[in-house]
Parts: structure tokens; C-alpha cells; sequence
């Protein structure tokens, strides 16, 4: 009998501990390495599958490689992922739905899809909010809102330090702060 419990003890311990595994690979980590440092995502692939999906298709093709934030706004946010250090935009893929109805708030430390005024306009570029008074953003505040797809996990000093750079008019930094890469987190 104190075998057959030892056993189902450790299977159940073994389950527990593939649905971590599992629920991990579901929400991956992306390294987002700039010239101010590193800093990670976890991405919610549960509540903004689409908008995941489209970053990683970004990130996969090496997209952001090079890219610029863009627009620093100090207590608001940092945006990049379209703009070269020229501010020549890349191109980019077909826009996506917004999934800004998926009950994720525009808080601190979270990341969405940057877009027009057009609610489905959303291409690759991204905002990390630095702010804490940022749910005017949030679904049906002011209108359809920004999807919030990730946030911040590691290294949001380097997200502050971004946004503490001396910007020319625009909002644009004076001196570029480059994304050199963004990868997925093995």
C-alpha cells in the first residue's frame, strides 16, 4: 500500500511539474537587448493570441534587428519596432484585429500594440507603459483601446533608464536608443 502511494505521489509531482513546463512554453519570454541593456517580456498568449502571434512573427524574422525607440515619453511610455536610427519606417505585414478587449490593463510594466487612429491598424510596433496613469488606454475608456500583450519580467531599470533620455522634439531621443535584437528566450 506505501508503494502504491509513493507512486502516485510522484506522478502527481511529475504532473504538477510538466504543467509548469507547459504552461511556460505557452507564454513564452522574449530578451529584448537594446544599447541600454536587456530587458525581458512574457508574453500572454492566452489573452492577445493574436497579437502574440503577429510580435513573434516579427521576432522570428528578425524585424526589429536594428529598429529605434522611436518616441520616449517620460511617465507614459517607450515606443519602437518600426523606425530605423534614419526614422525610415520598415515595412511590415498586413495589420492585425485589436485585441484590446482581452481584460489586460495598460499598467506599468505592461507591454501593447502601438497603432493609428484606425482600431485594427496595428503592424509591428510595440509601447512599453512607464507610467502609472495610463488606463485612459485601457478598452473603452476614451475608444477601442491598445492591446496589452506582455509585460516586463526582468530588467525594467533599463525600460526607466530608456525613458530617461533627453528627447529633441517629437519625443524622439537625441540619441538613438537602438533595439539590436529581440529573441525568444530558449
Amino acid at each position: 500500500m506505501k508503494s502504491w502511494l509513493c507512486a502516485v505521489a510522484i506522478f502527481v509531482a511529475i504532473s504538477a511539474n510538466q504543467g509548469s513546463v507547459l504552461a511556460q512554453s505557452k507564454n513564452p519570454v522574449v530578451v529584448i537587448t537594446t544599447s541600454m541593456g536587456e530587458f525581458s517580456l512574457q508574453l500572454d498568449q492566452d489573452k492577445a493570441p493574436l497579437s502574440v502571434a503577429n510580435f513573434l512573427a516579427y521576432v522570428k524574422a528578425n524585424h526589429y534587428d536594428g529598429t529605434i525607440f522611436h518616441r520616449v515619453i517620460k511617465g507614459f511610455m517607450i515606443q519602437g519596432g518600426g523606425m530605423m536610427p534614419d526614422m525610415r519606417e520598415k515595412p511590415t505585414r498586413a495589420p492585425i484585429k485589436n485585441e484590446a478587449a482581452n481584460g489586460l490593463k495598460n499598467e506599468r510594466g505592461t507591454v501593447a500594440m502601438a497603432r493609428t487612429a484606425d482600431v485594427d491598424s496595428a503592424t509591428s510596433q510595440f509601447f512599453v507603459n512607464t507610467g502609472t496613469k495610463n488606463a485612459f488606454l485601457d478598452h473603452k475608456v476614451r475608444d477601442y483601446g491598445y492591446a496589452v500583450f506582455a509585460k516586463v519580467v526582468a530588467g525594467m531599470d533599463v525600460v526607466d533608464k530608456i525613458e530617461s533620455v533627453k528627447t529633441a522634439p517629437g519625443d524622439v531621443p537625441v540619441e538613438p536608443v537602438i533595439i539590436k535584437s529581440i529573441r525568444v528566450k530558449s
